[in-house]
């Protein structure tokens, strides 16, 4: 047995459900793809990404019965935390579950990060604390990217705060683990470049 948890609707949904092996039906091969709704479906060993989570790959497509109705759902494993998640294939959209980004986007991204001329807002930090999760929260790379240089930034004028310290971290190891697979770069790498970026 393994306590996973259920993801029902958006970020705010979560219920932990201990999931039997016994029950999981695997619904295709593990190279099933197709759409349902409208809805890209992703296949089984895709790299996906999950807002405020990071970097997941997709380990199996089952379907389970709930309330006398049966899901399907994708067992995702975040790779930072090893942490796993059951997403409905319903719901897909409504969490923001994305595939990786493209050659085109990642070279926005280094846009975003290289425009370091940027105003420093004067509000309160825990008002830009909060600015900046629901930035994070989106899953957004440009939002992140956007939060971690301007953190960088902040970080240039005055002493970040302890929370602030905290919301680069998380920020820079998003961005991080995506480009590495984005640009099939190491992570070393990827943080050597950003550290270049903010530093010259």
């Amino acid at each position: 047995e393994q306590a996973i948890v259920l993801v029902l609707a958006g970020f705010y949904f979560y219920e932990a459900l201990v999931w039997l092996p016994s029950g999981a039906v695997a619904l295709s091969s593990r190279w099933l793809q197709y759409r349902l709704h409208g809805v890209r479906m992703f296949k089984v060993g895709e790299k996906v990404v999950y807002p405020a989570h990071g970097v997941g790959e997709i380990e199996a497509i089952r379907s389970h019965v709930i309330s006398g109705t049966e899901k399907r759902f994708y067992m995702l494993r975040i790779l930072e935390t090893d942490m796993k998640i059951m997403i409905p294939i319903d719901n897909v959209e409504s969490v923001g579950l994305r595939k990786i980004i493209d050659r085109a986007m990642v070279m926005k991204v280094y846009k975003v990060l290289r425009q370091k001329k940027v105003e420093t807002d004067q509000q309160t930090w825990n008002r830009r604390y909060r600015e900046y999760t629901e930035k994070i929260k989106t899953g957004s790379i440009l939002e992140i990217a956007k939060v971690l240089r301007d953190l960088f930034v902040l970080k240039g004028d005055k002493e970040l705060s302890f929370g602030e310290r905290k919301m680069l971290d998380t920020a820079r190891n998003l961005l991080v683990k995506e480009l590495s697979i984005a640009r099939s770069h190491s992570e070393e790498k990827i943080m050597e470049e950003l550290r270049h970026i903010f530093t010259h």
